[in-house]
């Protein structure tokens, strides 16, 4: 079956996430994605926040920009989201946007150098290991967690580039593609993410999650043209879905064809009512996904 879930996007203020989380957790939503964009909510604490808030619902962030975090921090927060939540927790972490992360002063030269380095470890501290490292950016001492996680927990990258994405077949354990994905995309996401895996050794299953810019409601088509061309995009072919149930469930079918394991839908950044879309996606879309 194909994953299902929605994002909450930080366009809303965080004071909004219990009640979107809330209802998420009563509708059967499978899955409730956040966003740690520079400079709007915080990806963890949100994380924190929504999954003791509820009970069932999966968490996701998506991403946590590795140039911020040291990865000790990291892994010590996602750790402990993960002993708290058992199986309730979805980490992902990624380049992060190249233009605010030089307004911090986290830019760095190689940003898949540092992804790699940061995944690297993470997948270590998270697994029990004890770490000493002395990489471009990542340098660590005979560090270990005293309360790693109980189980194996997967690591998540986010990826764009063919670089990035033979990476993360590499050394991530799913990946998360952004809503500027199309199907042909997918199919090609997947390959260069098997090549990675295929270098590495890999056989694990390997995870695509995949955002959908999706509208519903009288104005949809509007709003969902509007956001594409705000973001460069209107020109590009099968990109997002504007419509009802049965239109926006074809267009998950799509991508999962395609090589999509979850689909997450992403509202326009104007989505009036965040509620109403939680319950359209669970109640209305979700049954006519196979």
């Amino acid at each position: 079956m194909t994953g299902l879930g929605v994002v909450f996007r930080p366009q809303l203020p965080p004071e909004r996430l219990r009640a979107v989380a809330r209802l998420a957790d009563d509708v059967g939503l499978e899955e409730l994605w956040l966003w740690e964009d520079c400079f709007r909510e915080g990806g963890i604490s949100a994380a924190a926040a929504a999954l003791a808030w509820t009970e069932r619902v999966r968490i996701g962030v998506g991403l946590l920009p590795v140039p911020l975090r040291n990865v000790a921090i990291t892994a010590m927060e996602a750790a402990t989201l993960h002993r708290m939540f058992p199986g309730r927790a979805i980490l992902g972490v990624g380049h992060g946007v190249q233009d605010w992360m030089g307004q911090v002063g986290a830019r760095v030269e190689s940003p898949l150098t540092l992804l790699r380095e940061h995944l690297t470890v993470l997948r270590a501290l998270l697994g029990g290991e004890r770490v000493t490292v002395d990489g471009r950016y990542v340098w660590l001492d005979d560090v270990a967690l005293d309360w790693p996680p109980d189980g194996a927990v997967e690591v998540l990258a986010g990826a764009t580039g063919p670089r990035s994405l033979r990476l993360s077949g590499e050394a991530a354990d799913g990946t998360v593609l952004t809503a500027s994905t199309t199907p042909d995309g997918v199919r090609r996401a997947r390959q260069l993410i098997d090549e990675g895996r295929e270098s590495a050794g890999r056989t694990e299953p390997h995870e695509v999650v995949v955002y959908l810019l999706t509208a519903t409601g009288p104005d949809a088509a509007s709003r969902l043209r509007a956001e594409l061309t705000d973001e460069g995009l209107e020109s590009v072919p099968d990109l997002g879905v504007a419509g009802d149930a049965g239109a926006v469930a074809k267009a998950v079918q799509r991508l999962a064809e395609a090589g999509a394991d979850t689909v997450i839908l992403q509202p326009t950044g104007d989505e009036p009512d965040p509620e109403a879309f939680v319950r359209f996606a669970a109640e209305e879309v979700r049954p006519l996904v196979p």
